[in-house]
């Protein structure tokens, strides 16, 4: 079986917040969907009825906590705490996108001594995201 022609490694991605980029100071960003499943078994032995929920979605960043410049990543989240923003990402820039609007939560300041400080924050997305095909 031949590889997939879509395959690609994370890098050179598109990530916008509230229509800034912030891709040099994320490490990484996933949207993860939840779909519980429902099993109810009777008596017999094929007696099995299956429901799928409908998805929630979560979006997952990783980043670096840029407190110099004033509208960093980690600052932005952390002011925006519990509004609605936006949000772009393009895992392979020019390629298929995904628009969420996800509710912020603040990030953690500061970390161990002598190392990067970083965060890493799972947002709820607010209904489903978007996917777009490459113009």
């Amino acid at each position: 079986m031949a590889a997939p022609a879509g395959a690609y490694v994370l890098k050179d991605a598109l990530f916008t917040v509230e229509a800034t980029d912030y891709a040099n100071q994320a490490t990484s960003v996933m949207l993860t969907p939840e779909q519980a499943t429902q099993t109810l078994r009777t008596l017999v032995p094929d007696g099995v009825v299956q429901d799928v929920d409908t998805a929630t979605w979560t979006c997952a960043i990783n980043g670096i906590q840029d407190y110099v410049a004033a509208q960093g990543l980690a600052r932005l989240l952390t002011d925006m705490a519990g509004q609605q923003i936006d949000i772009v990402f393009e895992p392979k820039k020019g390629g298929v996108s995904a628009t969420v609007t996800v509710v912020a939560k603040a990030v953690p300041f500061g970390g161990p001594q002598g190392q990067f400080t970083t965060f890493d924050v799972e947002l709820p997305v607010v209904g489903a995201p978007v996917f777009g095909d490459p113009i």
